[in-house]
């Protein structure tokens, strides 16, 4: 048989994958099963960073996993966008609240006055 009249049929299987998103329990999106946010994965991309490089710098993450985020990120870019505009908000306001609890003007002097106190002690 001549190699020339040898047909070689494949076959490849069209499947449809989950994004590798999961939901925690405080409301943050996270990347495969890791502890890296969605937050994380599209502010590297969104600075320019490629699917490579965002692993190289989370080794956590596996790179299917990133370009399937990214993918997800390009095609529901505004409701993502909404989301993180969302947790933003929520951090600058929890934020806000521990500065009010904890004020943060004379820390420093606060703390060493009480490491002063404890060597004296």
């Amino acid at each position: 048989m001549k190699l020339a009249n040898l047909v070689v049929l494949m076959t490849l299987a069209i499947v449809t994958e989950p994004t590798p998103l999961k939901l925690n329990e405080d409301g943050v999106v996270l990347v495969g099963k890791t502890r890296v946010t969605l937050d994380t994965v599209v502010a590297a991309f969104s600075e320019g960073a490629t699917a490579e490089e965002i692993v190289e710098q989370y080794p956590s993450l596996q790179l299917a996993d990133v370009y399937s985020v990214i993918g997800y990120y390009l095609r529901r870019k505004t409701e993502v966008d909404t989301y993180l505009k969302i947790r933003q908000e929520r951090a600058a306001q929890v934020r806000q609240e521990n500065e009010h609890r904890f004020n943060p003007i004379g820390i420093r002097e606060r703390l060493m006055a009480r490491l002063n106190h404890q060597r004296q002690s």
